[in-house]
């Protein structure tokens, strides 16, 4: 087996198999859709640049884009700082700490759909525990998923819940790596807390917070189950995310075409989105 050099080929053939016929083959063909009309039944016919004109005169798909950039603002941050609140507590030295790792990582391996349905009746107007308390409390209830200017907002924060427990990993990995003698000699020096996880804690751990905000950024982009299964996009499209827009263009109105290029439009915003991140975020590294 050592000497053999068909050996090495046959071990990485199954992932060029599942490369070309899984993402090679789908990207070619959308991108091959793109130019056509396409309802999966009906044979194709191709239009040339027709989809594209109607994605600039598309001023839903543009509310989408909104909508999206709406739940990244609100998402990113939220989610940024609850990750490292809680990964600063649980990287103290406190009884019972594997517990509480594991607890907080736990929603994350939960199911969307199960943490969507569970937020849901949270967020109910009649029966939802939110609005109970509320009413416990004399206070009136409130639209969480029926309010347009309170849906994406409540969105974005059962998303920040279901998704934080793996930031806080990431930055309590980064945590750990920040050497204890930054810390005595800053004590040393007379600063408090603040001063050292201003001074000391943030510089150390700027690797790990280009990787979070990436990771935070890309996930934002393809929020999908939340509108989907919560609001389906409503109320007056407040919630309807560019990757539930597409999704609905091909495969509720059978636009496979315009999807693509709506697929492709996206894709090239995120792109774009990511690299003048990473320019941002290494210039505050180095």
């Amino acid at each position: 087996m050592k000497n053999n050099k068909i050996t090495p080929y046959l071990m990485v053939t199954p992932y060029i198999i599942h490369f070309l016929v899984f993402i090679t083959f789908p990207v070619l063909f959308s991108f091959f859709l793109m130019f056509n009309q396409w309802n999966i039944i009906s044979p194709m016919k191709f239009i040339g640049l027709q989809n594209f004109y109607k994605l600039l005169n598309d001023a839903q798909f543009f509310r989408s884009l909104l909508n999206t950039a709406l739940f990244l603002v609100i998402h990113i941050p939220l989610q940024i700082a609850v990750a490292l609140f809680f990964a600063t507590m649980l990287n103290q030295k406190i009884r019972f700490i594997g517990f509480f790792r594991a607890a907080y990582f736990l929603p994350v391996v939960v199911s969307g759909v199960v943490i969507t349905i569970l937020w849901q009746q949270l967020y109910g107007y009649e029966t939802g525990l939110l609005n109970r308390m509320l009413a416990g409390m004399g206070i009136q209830k409130i639209g969480w998923l029926t309010n347009p200017s309170l849906a994406m907002g409540s969105i974005a924060v059962m998303a920040t819940w279901k998704n934080v427990g793996l930031y806080i990993v990431l930055f309590l990995a980064g945590l750990q790596t920040v050497p204890l003698y930054l810390y005595e000699s800053a004590e040393l020096e007379g600063a408090n807390a603040w001063q050292k996880f201003r001074y000391i804690t943030l510089p150390m751990i700027n690797p790990t917070m280009f990787m979070v905000v990436i990771l935070s950024t890309i996930g934002g982009f393809s929020l999908f189950i939340e509108p989907y299964v919560m609001t389906g996009g409503g109320p007056l499209n407040s919630t309807l995310s560019a990757v539930l827009y597409i999704y609905k263009e091909g495969f509720f109105y059978y636009h496979m075409g315009y999807a693509s290029t709506l697929g492709f439009f996206f894709a090239g915003i995120i792109l774009i989105v990511i690299f003048f991140q990473k320019r941002y975020v290494e210039r505050g590294i180095n």
